[in-house]
């Protein structure tokens, strides 16, 4: 509307010009060279609107003939860079279906049409990378990083490259350019700290989570775990290179970062008892208990005071277990302690409710111990063994489908810092002869109340050792274990489905009883 008024109002103000302009003709007389023009001021005005209109069309008509080479130019050169960003859309369209060959004749024509531009070079790595071509795709990062809009992508093409290599080196010094170039990279710090990880360099470790922190790539919350795993993880291995006192300052530092840090609790409680400061360990590993129980725990609080009897070993598990009684652990603890002070009564009360709701790998061994231990019944113990191949596997630290006995900083299956978990994990592997879809569905065998029919009858003078093959050795009276040192930081098994060839008949079938319990036992391993 506004638009339109103004309008109007134009047209008005030069009407209004024009009238005035012929209400008052005057007169305009111009002399040059000899000579006279004269003639009425609107007829000069008009002359001179013509002689201007005249010349700025001049100007053009000359300027365009001045610019016809260079416009004929502009036209190729835009019609050659549709041609090319034509190209390039169909090549990363053939990307996307997975079209090697149709990618690569796409990157070829790109490339000849727009030269080393952005997304060519994109297209061209993108292609070879598809089609296998490492060292194209290599080419083609290493071109990426004489462009600054490129660079950051260089980097990273480089990287995936050396690690799909296994080029570590390679790969880390990478990271560490990309996070010098650009610190903001969302994917530069994490892989700086992945590597540092990876290879132990705690200290650049802790920096690069500070500078990740620094960035906004992690918030405060993971970055303050990240820190106290790597803490850990520096104090485990100062540690076994014999610096305790070190490592229990890191220890304790880990603790207060994430106070449910299981490893770090339990190393610094450790530690704590190593050094005579008993009840600091115990309000460590009780802080940590209350929030997660774990065995390690435990061995740490039972044996915090060297020199103790198994008895009052017995009461320090006791107490322990009170702050969570509901919870398995407490009860494979207490069972445990109870067995070492042969109060084969209570041991057996403690794994009672573990029992009737279906029993662990931990649970049957415990009891095949107390079966030996307190009766010497040989049947019955071995009965417990040969439950514990079928029965629910107890909580580890797995990461990655990798199952550990004890914690690391870093999967060694992706290398990813914080990935273990103290959970189940996922059962895979079927016992001997029973085939994987069956054994989710195979009850748990029934312990019998008298040795089997078939069993080699024991010597009835003095029970035989439960971990021992046949023929069974005597118990020795032994006295109360000390104090079990720390285990041994050695990965356990990988649980992943076997795929056996037809012509394989499998696992050999057991010739004697003694070869089928040296089978169980060297598969439970130590408990």
């Amino acid at each position: 509307m506004i638009r339109i008024l103004g309008f109007l109002a134009a047209i008005a103000l030069t009407g209004f010009g024009i009238g005035w302009l012929i209400e008052r003709p005057g007169s305009f007389v111009m002399v040059w060279q000899g000579w006279r023009v004269e003639t009425s001021v609107p007829v000069a005005l008009l002359f001179i609107v013509l002689l201007t209109t005249a010349l700025i069309i001049a100007w053009w008509f000359l300027r365009t003939l001045i610019h016809v080479p260079d416009a004929i130019t502009d036209f190729l050169r835009g019609r050659r860079r549709r041609r090319g960003m034509t190209a390039v859309a169909h090549g990363l369209m053939a990307v996307g279906i997975g079209d090697g060959r149709g990618a690569r004749r796409s990157a070829n024509d790109a490339r000849r049409l727009l030269g080393d531009e952005p997304l060519t070079l994109l297209l061209r790595a993108q292609a070879a990378q598809l089609a296998g071509d490492r060292d194209e795709a290599e080419s083609a990062f290493r071109a990426m990083l004489d462009q600054p809009e490129t660079r950051p992508l260089g980097y990273r093409g480089l990287y995936v490259e050396a690690r799909r290599r296994g080029d570590t080196g390679g790969a880390l010094s990478l990271a560490e350019r990309a996070v010098r170039a650009n610190p903001n990279v969302p994917w530069a710090g994490p892989a700086l700290l992945e590597l540092q990880s990876a290879g132990h360099d705690w200290d650049g470790a802790l920096a690069s989570v500070e500078r990740n922190a620094a960035n906004k790539l992690i918030d405060k919350a993971a970055a303050r775990r990240q820190r106290a795993v790597i803490l850990t993880a520096k104090a485990y291995d100062l540690t076994d290179s014999g610096v305790p006192d070190e490592a229990l300052d890191l220890a304790r530092e880990a603790v207060k970062l994430a106070p449910g840090l299981i490893p770090a609790a339990a190393l610094a409680g450790r530690l704590l008892a190593e050094s005579g400061d008993t009840r600091r360990a115990e309000k460590t590993v009780e802080a940590a208990w209350s929030l997660m129980p774990h065995p390690d725990l435990a061995e740490v609080y039972v044996h915090a005071k060297s020199g103790e009897s198994a008895a009052e070993r017995l009461k320090r598990a006791a107490a322990l277990a009170k702050r969570k009684p509901d919870d398995p652990e407490s009860g494979l603890m207490l069972a445990k302690a109870a067995l070492d002070a042969r109060e084969f009564a209570r041991a057996r009360d403690a794994l009672k409710s573990l029992v009737e709701n279906g029993p662990t790998r931990r649970v049957c061994m415990l009891m095949a111990e107390i079966e030996n231990a307190e009766t010497g019944d040989l049947g019955r113990a071995r009965a417990w063994l040969a439950r514990a191949l079928s029965a629910r596997r107890d909580p580890a630290w797995v990461a990655d489908g990798f199952v550990s006995d004890i914690w690391e900083a870093v999967s060694p299956v992706t290398g990813e810092l914080d990935a273990f978990v103290w959970k189940v994990p996922q059962e895979t592997l079927a016992p001997p002869g029973v085939p994987v879809f069956e054994q989710a569905a195979a009850p748990p065998a029934p312990v019998p109340s008298s040795p089997p029919v078939a069993a080699t009858p024991a010597p009835q003078a003095t029970p035989a050792a439960v971990v021992a093959p046949p023929p069974p050795a005597p118990v020795q009276p032994a006295p109360p274990p000390a104090a079990k040192p720390a285990p041994s930081r050695r990965p356990a098994e990988v649980l992943l489905p076997i795929a056996r060839a037809p012509d394989d008949p499998g696992p050999d079938a057991p010739d004697a009883e003694g070869d089928t319990l040296g089978r169980i036992e060297s598969r439970l391993g130590p408990m």
